[in-house]
Parts: C-alpha cells; structure tokens; sequence
C-alpha cells in the first residue's frame, strides 16, 4: 500500500468514526439518516458535477445500474446500522462488530473472485487488524445479559452489506472507471429514491422533524458520510480492495476513543491494547 493510499484511507477512517459518533450520539432514526441524504445530494452536486466533467467521464448505461446496486446495498447499510445504535448497542460494541465483520468476507472474496493475491505480511496483518478489532467488543457473553443481543445481530447485519458494496465498489470505480465522485453522488441518489417514500410512509413527518430538530446533525453527517467514503473509493482506484478494506478498520481505534471519552463506556486498557495490534496490522498492511 502506497502512502498516499494510507493517508486517504487513515484520514476516511478518522471522518468515519466521527459521522458515526455523532448518529449515536444524536438518537439516529430512519428521519435523520434520509434528512442527511438529501442535503448530501445538494451539497456534492456542483463537486460530482465538476468531477464528471473535469475527469472526462464516459458514460455507460452499466454504471447506472452499478449505482443502483450500491444504492440499494447502502440503502441497507444505513437503516441496519441506525437500528444498531437504536437497539442499544454502545458505539464501541456496534462500530467494532460491523466495521471487522466487513473485511473477513471482503478479503475472502477479493482473494476468490478478484483474482488478488496480497502478500502473506499484508494478509498477516490483514488478519491482525480484524483480530485487534474483535478484541475491542470484551466478552461476547455479556451482550445477552446487556440486552445488546439484538444490537449484535443488526450490527453483524450492517458488517454483510459492507462487504457487498466493497467489492461492487470496487469494480465500479477500478474496473469500470467511473469517478468516485460521480459514483458516490450517484449511489446517494437512488438511495434516496427509497429513503424518501420509505420513511414518509412508515415514520411520517419524521425527515422533517429531524431537519427542524437536529439540522446541525444532520448537516454534519450529510457531509461527513460521503467525504468518508469518497477518500476511500479514490484509494481503491488504485490499491487493492484486500488491503483498503482491513486498513480502514483504524476507524474502530477512533470510534472507541470517541465512545470511552465522551459516551462514558469505559474499559479503556482493552481498548488500549487493541489499539497497539491494530498499529502493527496496519504496518503489515504497508510493508506487505
């Protein structure tokens, strides 16, 4: 992995970690996560816009369809992550169990279908990061007694759709060629294609509420979220996907940090020592 690929997939993860504290810290809801949508679709139009054109981008009628698939898996990703967070689960449980859940099967796939072949230090490493990131969820039996059984469940959820849209992502942007820029506008527009009628008709007047109630949040996560993600698409145009993907599980490090000091959840010599195996995975990841 390249440095530069390390800087945009470092500082995604920091970005990332941050959109997500602020959703629970917030109290989230199918309202706020369609409200920030759409004032995502506003802010990055003139920046998508400028991309395409800047970049030269040939239009194909595949890549349409290659944004509504990544739409629709994203469209689950936000609503199985919310309902995480809703359900209970602390940040430094919900963030660590779908952020490393993601990378097992990314890399897995990566290797089988992809064709990539990362050296054994990356993939020690690889393996060293997921590790380090379960270190960070403590005792898998004090969820049931928590009351965080469902949390987990939704949690693992949300890590199963991370893979799929890895791996459709990267395609979309590698093989495909479409900008990230462009690509993520896009995804975020067919996303709300089914946002929007889908929490109209099931929590209504929830998006406005939202936009009345917590627009500071709302604004945050609406430019947070895809700038997060953008930085990633662009080092996955040219890094490979079985190293992007473990890399960017840094962002548990920060989630926890995030949580410990200003959620008040604690355990933080765990998260500590988590922290200094995921530093060494992520130096496999660069030598490897």
């Amino acid at each position: 992995m390249t440095g530069l690929a390390l800087a945009l997939v470092l500082a995604s993860a920091l970005i990332h970690a941050s959109w997500n504290f602020l959703l629970k810290k917030s109290g989230g809801g199918p309202g706020l996560i369609t409200a920030a949508c759409l004032v995502s679709l506003v802010a990055y139009l003139p920046v998508a816009a400028g991309a395409a054109w800047l970049q030269g981008w040939d239009f194909r009628p595949i890549h349409l369809a290659l944004m509504l698939l990544s739409g629709l898996v994203h469209t689950a990703y936000f609503l199985l992550l919310d309902r995480a967070y809703r359900s209970g689960g602390d940040l430094s449980i919900v963030y660590p169990l779908a952020r490393a859940t993601g990378p097992l099967l990314t890399i897995a796939v990566a290797v089988i279908v992809l064709g990539e072949r990362p050296g054994p230090l990356a993939l020690g490493g690889a393996v060293l990061v997921v590790a380090s990131a379960l270190l960070l969820t403590g005792n898998p039996f004090a969820w049931h007694k928590s009351g965080a059984r469902q949390a987990v469940g939704f949690a693992l959820l949300t890590g199963f759709t991370i893979s799929v849209y890895t791996i459709t992502d990267k395609a979309s942007v590698a093989a495909w060629l479409i900008p990230p820029l462009v690509y993520d506008w896009g995804c975020n527009f067919f996303r709300s294609l089914v946002l929007v009628p889908l929490t109209q008709r099931r929590w209504p007047g929830s998006i406005g509420r939202a936009w009345r109630e917590r627009r500071g949040t709302v604004v945050a996560i609406a430019l947070l979220s895809p700038l997060s993600y953008i930085l990633v698409l662009t080092a996955l145009v040219f890094t490979p996907v079985s190293l992007v993907a473990p890399a960017r599980e840094v962002s548990i490090l920060f989630a926890a940090l995030l949580g410990a000091h200003f959620l008040k959840e604690g355990d933080l010599v765990r998260r500590l020592v988590a922290a200094v195996g995921m530093a060494l995975g992520v130096a496999g990841l660069v030598t490897g």
